[in-house]
């Protein structure tokens, strides 16, 4: 029998401190009722969308999905930059159906409704005669919309300010200067699992690199990693060095150190010498997950740069290899009757603690809410 979705909220300890701590229970991997309560309660808080680079010009758009919803990322004709839900007002189809582009306005393709690039409704073909309708009420319901760094966020559900989430975020990340970076292509990965078992994955603090990873094992000291927590965001570290096992890695991931920054729930900067890849994680279904990756770069300024630059992602394209099989194997046991959860090490997953802590917080609150 089927556990109350509030009996199964309740088993975890969420005030438990680390050394004492479970993971949160394998029923929240893969119970479809969590999923639902996370649409909500995690994914209508601020959530990254897309570049600033992808929405520069008037006119400029891109389309995103957030937990199931569709919106549309606008820059206007008087230079504002906007987010809509991408739903017609006339029977709900997408209005803007690329993944980006340039328009002049907003055209329905289904029944050709009209809007402008800020979001009123201008074109209704064949509507004469229908009464009590106002245009001015029928434009394209606004999503709260706001920007940091190169990166465009929206928040689906009254909350803090974007300012008061990122909390110390922007001043920790100024010094890197991501406005060297040049943004030079976005890949996709598809995992069978849970999109919270791939943030697991990240925050575990290195802890499966020597086993998983070899090849980024060779460039970081695992003994001199560390994890910092602040309230909504963790900050991983680890010396970088060369070890001489994997040239391929060693020649593209330099500096002094390598920094995993994550940001509640489902964002990382991931940070070495010249070189910056973000992973936006998506959740798909219960046991689906796509991830985006964005990579950057300072040097694209010739022909040996990219070279290296493509050499870059490739080692990325490799660590993903590794983590797509496992995460799929972590998948499968949540569902088993063996297992129902762990405990966390205190050296290494602190980052997993948080993450845990503040999903069980989110999940709880709205889950109360439409009780009451």
């Amino acid at each position: 029998m089927t556990a109350p979705l509030g009996d199964v909220l309740r088993d975890y300890d969420a005030d438990a401190p680390l050394e004492q701590a479970f993971t949160i229970p394998a029923p929240w991997y893969v119970d479809p009722r969590v999923y639902e309560l996370e649409k909500k309660a995690v994914f209508g808080g601020w959530q990254v969308v897309g570049r600033l680079d992808q929405v520069r010009e008037p006119g400029r758009f891109f389309t995103a999905e957030v937990a199931g919803e569709p919106l549309v990322i606008v820059r206007g004709r008087d230079g504002g930059l906007r987010a809509f839900f991408n739903v017609c007002r006339h029977h709900a189809a997408a209005v803007a159906t690329e993944e980006q582009g340039q328009a002049s306005s907003l055209r329905c393709p289904y029944h050709g409704w009209t809007y402008s690039l800020e979001g009123e409704l201008r074109g209704t073909p064949d509507f004469d005669g229908v009464c009590g309708f106002d245009r001015g009420q029928n434009g394209l319901v606004p999503a709260r919309l706001d920007t940091w760094e190169s990166f465009v966020f929206v928040q689906l559900e009254p909350g803090p300010t974007l300012p008061e989430f990122l909390g110390r975020l922007p001043e920790r990340i100024r010094p890197l200067g991501l406005d060297r970076l040049h943004f030079v292509e976005r890949r996709r990965y598809e995992f069978d699992s849970n999109w919270k078992v791939f943030v697991d994955n990240y925050l575990d603090g290195g802890y499966h690199i020597p086993f998983l990873h070899k090849g980024l094992d060779s460039v970081l000291d695992y003994a001199g990693y560390t994890i910092e927590n602040e309230d909504r965001f963790c900050l991983q570290s680890s010396p970088v060095v060369d070890s001489g096992r994997d040239a391929a890695t060693a020649a593209v991931r330099k500096g002094d150190r390598a920094l995993y920054y994550w940001l509640y729930p489902n964002f990382m900067i991931n940070w070495y010498e010249g070189v910056m890849d973000t992973n936006l994680v998506l959740p798909l279904g219960v046991d689906r997950t796509l991830v985006l990756f964005d990579f950057y770069f300072t040097d694209v300024s010739s022909e040996a740069a990219m070279a290296r630059n493509r050499a870059s992602v490739d080692v990325g394209e490799r660590i993903q290899g590794e983590d797509t099989g496992i995460c799929a194997s972590v998948q499968r046991g949540l569902g088993s009757r063996a297992y129902r959860a762990g405990r966390l090490s205190v050296r290494r997953e602190a980052g997993e603690h948080l993450f845990h802590r503040l999903i069980a917080a989110d999940l709880r609150r709205v889950y109360a809410g439409r009780r009451g």
